[in-house]
């Protein structure tokens, strides 16, 4: 009893089992036993960092073991290989994919998305199957009564049968109504409150009914069952039970049915009839619901606790039809899910055609979809399961248990699957899930603590809305991945190829940490608040396996990390040869050109050209990284965030080679005009570059988009 909440009235509970033993018990078992698994994210940066450290290892010995080879200074080459192996590792990365995180669960909060856990923010942009509640997630949760039948067919709801079947449904009820302001307010449980409301509406008060009829006692609804009884002693002593629930669980029940106002034997035909009835009703997405009595005599003296007829040899009335409407943007969300490369799939513990009808209206079950039952489902093995999942868009009749197994069954086919779930047994296929969404409004405690998410609207459009951000967030993490590794890359090649061909170091330990330290901050930063792409959903899931480095990556960052490395070797070699050794005694020059000699030969203003370009070069490759169209289209200011970031690191990197006190620690000298026309030149080419690579790429699509449509037409 610890996790029931009791509303009112009075009883006694006996004790059958304590602690793990218990169903609860059975529940936290399951959620202790189910490791959340690795986000997609953390496995790729896992990998990611694993490929840098070694790389970085090998590259810097190689550079410390060359230098010495070349008989540089021990001491200075150990500094520099250690500030380069600091420098090709972006130990900012933590930091920036924490922050870009956390951005987007800012902006997830104002969409009604609110994330318990940071990495699930990125996982819900690589979720191929969203498994999703019908009631309240995919239609509004406002069941409104339509529709009335007897074995004859439908009947008025405001005719003598439609009373007579609505003051059953009533009494066996616990939703409670109420005139507010000369309007109605029910509450209770949404199916309850619409058979209160439509019972009011046909003449019948469920208020006088509960102070008339005395409800003595109730076998409460369950979802094995799908019935719930209660018994009723009128005025005059006379004791009546009443059971509702689903059809196919109740006219198996029934030996007679109403007719005429009588309680007469029911025949095959009858039951051949109500079964028409009820699939023509499901079929039009209507919930059904079947109403039955039993009188009983003699009531006196009996244990109502241990009837076990209460629920047999039934009188059947009739059938409630009732509709939940669909949400309005949900049909728009599954659209966009389907456009996405994701899996749409409804569970419902509704009658399987009911089901059927709405997903078809919302068009998650399309073309050869399949829908089955939780009895169905029961009977499956799991490696039945896994094969044929693929193929299942709606699972009907289904209890909260089974929802473990469809995860289990998505994820042995590599999916990653977002769930929803309200109840306390839904708790375990919330953790199971690769995003476990909880309801905000209609949820458990303990669904929420289990779950990654919790929809503040209960609404399956809000889950999309979050996998477009996710999708947005995982662009912006790759995009920064790729501008820190294209940026280090950058400066490792200055190094080693300026020390290859001969010449002194280009750049001191203190530049490369401060070069790191700027192009690894709020420009990396600023390209976490990119906004996504208009066409990011008309885009596949990324495979759980793919690499981030996939799809050309890792050659577009080598490129670019040649582009600013030879640029910055440019601006060493340059400032080197034209500006530090015309400035030397010529006995010096060979010596300086080797990079041999007395200490006080230093490549100057090598060294501060080269030491702004790399810095600078990188500030306007961040531009790059925001798209992979041009500038031109997307406009520069467009990011206002980089555009600022851009202005203070470009000042902050100008002020240490200007202020003399910051340049002594750094190790420059100030530049002349026509030196930093030289470094802003440089620096500004891989715009242009990249800038013409793109317009090739995009005419490369062009024309291959153009061919495809010429053999189509042929």
């Amino acid at each position: 009893m610890a996790t029931s909440t009791i509303l009112f009235g009075r009883g006694s509970a006996v004790v059958t089992a304590t602690g793990m033993n218990t169903q609860v018990g059975h529940i936290a078992r399951l959620i202790m036993e189910d490791e959340t698994p690795m986000t997609p994210l953390q496995k790729r940066l896992a990998a990611t960092g694993k490929v840098l450290g070694i790389a970085a290892v090998i590259i810097c010995a190689a550079i410390f073991l060359l230098g010495i080879m070349r008989q540089l200074p021990v001491f200075d080459m150990f500094m520099t290989s250690v500030s380069l192996a600091v420098a090709a590792i972006p130990e900012g990365l933590p930091a920036i994919v924490t922050i870009m995180l956390s951005l987007g669960v800012q902006r997830m909060a104002k969409k009604k998305a609110v994330i318990r856990k940071l990495p699930a923010v990125e996982t819900l942009g690589c979720a191929t199957v969203i498994c999703s509640d019908k009631t309240g997630t995919l239609t509004q949760n406002k069941m409104t009564v339509t529709t009335i039948c007897s074995v004859r067919g439908n009947e008025s709801l405001h005719g003598s049968f439609g009373a007579f079947l609505l003051s059953h449904a009533a009494l066996c009820n616990d939703a409670k109504i109420e005139l507010m302001d000369n309007e109605i307010n029910a509450t209770g449980e949404p199916t309850e409150k619409a058979l209160v409301v439509a019972a009011y509406h046909a003449g019948v008060n469920k208020s006088m009914l509960d102070s008339t009829y005395k409800r003595i006692y109730e076998i409460p609804f369950d979802s094995a069952r799908k019935l719930m009884t209660t018994v009723h002693r009128s005025p005059e002593g006379a004791c009546r039970s009443i059971t509702k629930g689903a059809f196919d669980f109740l006219i198996s029940r029934c030996t007679h049915i109403y007719r005429d106002d009588n309680s007469v034997p029911i025949t095959i035909g009858d039951r051949t009839r109500l079964h028409a009835l009820n699939t023509a009703m499901t079929g039009r997405a209507l919930r059904v619901i079947a109403v039955a009595y039993k009188d009983i005599p003699g009531i006196k003296g009996r244990d109502l606790a241990n009837d076990l007829s209460l629920e047999n040899g039934l009188t059947f009335i009739g059938l409630i039809g009732m509709i939940d409407p669909p949400r309005e943007e949900v049909k728009e969300a599954v659209r966009l899910c389907r456009q996405a490369g994701i899996k749409p799939v409804m569970i419902t513990g509704d009658h399987v055609l009911t089901a059927i009808a709405i997903a078809r209206e919302l068009g998650i079950l399309t073309g050869e979809d399949e829908a089955i039952t939780g009895e169905e489902l029961a009977r499956m093995k799991d490696e039945e399961l896994s094969s044929s999942i693929s193929r299942i868009s709606v699972f009907a009749r289904v209890s909260p248990e089974h929802k473990v197994r469809i995860v289990k069954a998505y994820q042995n086919r590599n999916e990653v699957v977002a769930m929803t779930g309200d109840g306390v047994n839904d708790a375990p296929a919330l953790k199971a899930a690769d995003i476990g969404c909880a309801m905000g409004i209609t949820g458990t405690d303990v669904a929420k603590n289990a779950s990654d998410m919790i929809l503040a609207d209960d609404n399956f459009a809000t889950i999309v809305a979050a996998v477009r951000e996710g999708r947005g967030i995982y662009e912006n993490i790759k995009k920064a991945v790729h501008f820190l590794l294209s940026s280090n890359i950058g400066e490792i090649l200055t190094i080693f190829a300026a020390i290859i061909l001969g010449f002194p170091t280009p750049l001191a330990a203190v530049q490369l940490l401060w070069v790191n330290l700027v192009t690894d901050s709020l420009p990396a930063i600023s390209l976490g608040v990119e906004p996504a792409a208009k066409d990011i959903m008309y885009k596949k899931p990324v495979p759980p396996g793919k690499s981030m480095f996939a799809d050309g990556l890792v050659f577009k960052i080598i490129f670019e990390g040649l582009l600013i490395g030879s640029l910055s070797l440019t601006a060493f070699i340059t400032g080197f040869r034209f500006y530090d050794i015309p400035g030397i005694h010529s006995s010096l020059r060979s010596q300086a050109i080797t990079g041999t000699g007395p200490d006080y030969i230093v490549p100057w203003t090598g060294r501060t050209m080269a030491f702004a370009v790399l810095s600078l070069s990188q500030l306007f490759h961040s531009f790059n990284m925001r798209s992979d169209k041009s500038l031109s289209k997307i406009g520069i200011f467009s990011n206002r965030k980089l555009a600022a970031s851009f202005i203070i690191c470009s000042l902050l990197q100008i002020a240490v080679i200007t202020i003399p006190k910051a340049a002594s620690m750094f190790q420059v000298v100030p530049l002349s005009l026509r030196q930093w026309a030289i470094v802003l030149l440089l620096s500004f080419t891989p715009i242009v570059v990249v800038e013409l690579q793109k317009k090739l790429s995009i005419s490369a699509l062009s024309h291959t988009g153009s061919r495809r449509k010429a053999s189509y037409r042929e």
